[in-house]
């Protein structure tokens, strides 16, 4: 097992004045045994970012170093990693063990050595059953474990899995991200996953890094990153749904949204324009007002999702919203618990939330304000 030390790094396509910069100094520590999740989305850099670890992709500017070696110059084969990708990559004509051991034998090790590693490898993820079968012959959750036991077969010094969940359904999405949790506790090899898609990433990540054009917005645990968002680019990438962002204007206690006068119950961080933020499940819906700092939120749409109920609806007591303009109420996502009586469309609802609930972020920079 080793670290990773990612040192401002940076990622050009072309030269002089044409060249195309996708990746602007990206400083990282990842520690030994570390799972690292990097998530973002399409055309962040998160993909390109992993393959210059692998050494896939050369470096432009900065270093990259597994353990205490610096690897920029350094061959693939020789960067004690194991990649797992999106298309598994399995050669049709091989049966499971020999799609496991080919990579060994390449590295000439003794046939006992190489049936111990995958009989090891194959019992780990429940495919001892399958070893004789052709990939043809298996579903897709399985072949996204052959892929994966041929890289442990490796004994690597770091996992790299680039979207290796993408192609399967959502039921087989949710029970292969258990046995990576499952792989990981077993292995501890310090592991980069890169996916687009914020519920991996919330679930696998020790840390997760928050990636933006070629940036990272954020670097955090999950509960850092969702509790509390470095951005409103974060704020609105992390979480389903999104946090509500409020353009306006403080004023101590007041807020000004749009043509809409808010109390807040704690004074703004400081006056001029700022973004308010709310998650939806932070805001509680009441049917009538209980006091100054309660919100109207004129109904427009009920969506059930079983457990929850998520209630779509605009800023204030209005009978018609109009066209979409700068002073148009601002529509707004709450969720409230699905066994509740929902309240119908077309009606007014009254918003109540804590003071501690609040995020603040520059109206300018869209970074968060800190108290």
């Amino acid at each position: 097992m080793a670290s990773i030390s990612l040192r401002n790094i940076v990622k050009r396509y072309g030269s002089g004045s044409s060249a195309l910069q996708v990746l602007h100094g990206i400083s990282a520590e990842i520690a030994d045994g570390e799972f690292i999740v990097i998530v973002g989305p399409s055309g962040c850099g998160k993909s390109t970012l992993l393959r210059m670890v692998a050494g896939l992709e050369a470096v432009s500017g900065g270093e990259i170093a597994i353990g205490p070696q610096v690897v920029n110059n350094v061959d693939p084969s020789e960067r004690d990693i194991a990649m797992v990708f999106q298309n598994y990559a399995l050669y049709p004509h091989f049966n499971v063990f020999d799609n496991m051991a080919y990579g060994l034998r390449i590295r000439k090790l003794p046939a006992a050595e190489i049936k111990a590693r995958v009989e090891k490898a194959a019992a780990t993820l429940e495919l001892s059953h399958l070893l004789e079968r052709r990939p043809r012959q298996l579903s897709g959750g399985q072949r996204q474990r052959v892929a994966m036991g041929r890289a442990i077969v490796r004994q690597p010094a770091v996992f790299l899995f680039d979207e290796p969940l993408s192609n399967l359904d959502a039921k087989l999405r949710a029970q292969t991200r258990l046995e990576i949790q499952k792989l990981h506790q077993e292995l501890g090899v310090t592991s980069l996953f890169v996916t687009h898609d914020q519920v991996e990433a919330m679930t696998l990540a020790q840390r997760m890094i928050v990636m933006n054009a070629g940036r990272i917005e954020q670097l955090g645990t999950p509960e850092e990153v969702y509790g509390t968002p470095a951005s409103t680019f974060v704020a609105g990438f992390i979480g389903s749904p999104p946090m509500n962002l409020l353009n306006g204007v403080a004023d101590g206690s007041r807020f000004v949204v749009g043509t809409q006068t808010l109390t807040l119950p704690r004074p703004a961080p400081r006056a001029g324009p700022l973004i308010l933020g709310i998650r939806p499940e932070h805001a509680e819906v009441v049917d009538q007002t209980q006091g100054a700092t309660s919100w109207p939120l004129r109904v427009e749409m009920l969506e059930m999702l079983g457990a929850e109920r998520l209630v779509y609806g605009r800023l204030g007591n209005v009978t018609s919203p109009g066209p979409e303009t700068a002073a148009s109420p601002q529509l707004l996502t709450l969720r409230i618990e699905g066994t509740r009586t929902p309240p119908k469309m077309g009606s007014t609802v009254w918003m109540h939330f804590e003071a501690e609930q609040m995020h603040w972020f520059d109206a300018q920079t869209s970074q968060r304000i800190r108290p």
